[in-house]
């Protein structure tokens, strides 16, 4: 009986170290149920926290176009690109505090994060100049965003482990619905309506405090807390996890240029302004279906394996960004690249779980491998749209976002031949 947990275990963990684990570890992560009410509960309280957080800044494509012409007209693309990048950098980073504050103390500490965070949404709606906007909409709001998003994101990988990259896709695809609904009402409100950016902004807020109210309630740890130190020397001394992560950093210094600029690219196309943003809409809409879809094949074929393949399919989409150069093949685009992309956060959650022997430090592993890939995040759009400046087109910043996710693949796939099946092998 514990032979057969033990391999149970090492199969869904791909063989971790044995020294760091206990019969009690092996034990609680091979009776996760995969299922059942709490669980599911759960993963639908994930996709809230998703789609509150990661859903709106998926839509910072539309801030970018509207304060460009409003608010902030004097300043360049790089400039306002600084707000968003700031944003997605510390929802990352930050996870290297939640994720290890929900190892040890549980899911409870989603909660004052998520005030936190509804709290920096009233206050952007407030902004008007450039340093407000830099505090509330980048360090405040992102800073919020990572101390919901990995609790969420490792209580559920504690309730699924044959069905764990599915689950953590479904979590994750909440991120895609918020990018599809909210482009769409904060465009209409700021474009076709005469609420103004102030209200339209709180409006938002408004809407999303009952949906993070739910995940507050649904959010549940399966495991105990562990009793280890808050920060952990072991992730960097894994090399398969250091390869992960870089393979996350490059991908993630790519992925983010079609969310930041493809409202622009669109309009200097002679497309509407409104209809530019939906844009963001039908990328986000059909990146639902590549963190679902993807997740489940991952649990099939080996989730390694989804998440290579994922990065270099992006690189080469990214790649065609101006090729784009019509209405149609604009919408067409946006469903490629939300696709292929789509691959890459979940995909690379579920991914790290093979280098995870305890189940109680998931959160400490997810969040130090996004704690270091966030600085991708920071850097990519601003450099990407200081060459958007530079050059007065969008060519060369397609071929260099394209470069650093194909970059990003091979470090997946070299993190694959450290692995017992090796490159062509099924992890």
């Amino acid at each position: 009986m514990i032979s057969s947990d033990l391999e149970r275990a090492a199969s869904s963990l791909s063989q971790p170290d044995p020294t760091t684990l206990t019969k009690e570890d092996l034990d609680a992560s091979s009776n996760a149920p995969d299922g059942g009410l709490r669980a599911w509960l759960a993963a639908a309280g994930g996709s809230c926290v998703f789609f509150a957080a990661l859903g709106f800044a998926n839509a910072f494509g539309v801030f970018e176009e509207y304060y460009l012409s409003h608010q902030l007209i004097g300043k360049s693309a790089d400039d306002v690109a600084w707000i968003g990048s700031l944003a997605s950098c510390l929802q990352f980073a930050a996870g290297a505090i939640g994720g290890p504050l929900f190892d040890r103390y549980g899911a409870w500490v989603i909660r004052p994060a998520a005030v936190l965070y509804i709290f920096a949404i009233m206050m952007t709606s407030l902004c008007k100049e450039y340093w407000q906007f830099i505090l509330a909409q980048g360090i405040l709001m992102g800073s919020a965003m990572g101390l919901i998003q990995f609790p969420a994101m490792a209580a559920v990988t504690q309730y699924f482990d044959k069905k764990r990259a599915a689950a953590l896709g479904a979590v994750v695809a909440g991120s895609s619905i918020g990018g599809v609904v909210m482009p769409i009402a904060l465009s209409k409100m700021l474009n076709s309506t005469t609420l103004g950016f102030g209200w339209s902004v709180r409006i938002i807020g408004f809407m999303l405090i009952p949906i993070l109210a739910f995940s507050c309630i649904t959010v549940t740890a399966h495991l105990p807390p562990r009793k280890s130190a808050f920060f952990m020397a072991a992730p960097f001394k894994n090399v398969k996890f250091c390869l992960i992560t870089a393979a996350m950093f490059f991908m993630f210094i790519g992925m983010f240029s079609p969310l930041f600029y493809l409202p622009t690219y669109a309009v200097s196309r002679g497309m509407d302004v409104t209809l530019a943003s939906y844009l963001l809409s039908i990328l986000n809409a059909a990146s639902t279906f590549g963190r679902v879809i993807p997740g489940i094949l991952a649990d099939k074929f080996g989730r390694l394996n989804i998440f290579v393949i994922g990065g270099f399919a992006t690189g080469i989409v990214i790649f065609c960004f101006d090729q784009a150069k019509s209405t149609a093949a604009l919408v067409v685009y946006s469903i490629a690249v939300g696709f292929t992309s789509g691959t890459i956060i979940s995909g690379g959650s579920a991914a790290l779980t093979i280098c995870i022997g305890n189940p109680q430090e998931i959160g400490t592993y997810l969040g130090a491998a996004m704690g270091f890939a966030s600085f991708a995040a920071l850097i990519g759009p601003p450099v990407n749209g200081a060459m958007v400046n530079h050059y007065h087109g969008f060519a060369e910043m397609s071929y260099f976002s394209g470069a650093v996710s194909i970059v990003g693949g091979l470090f997946g796939l070299a993190a694959k031949a450290m692995t017992p099946q090796g490159i062509f092998g099924r992890t």
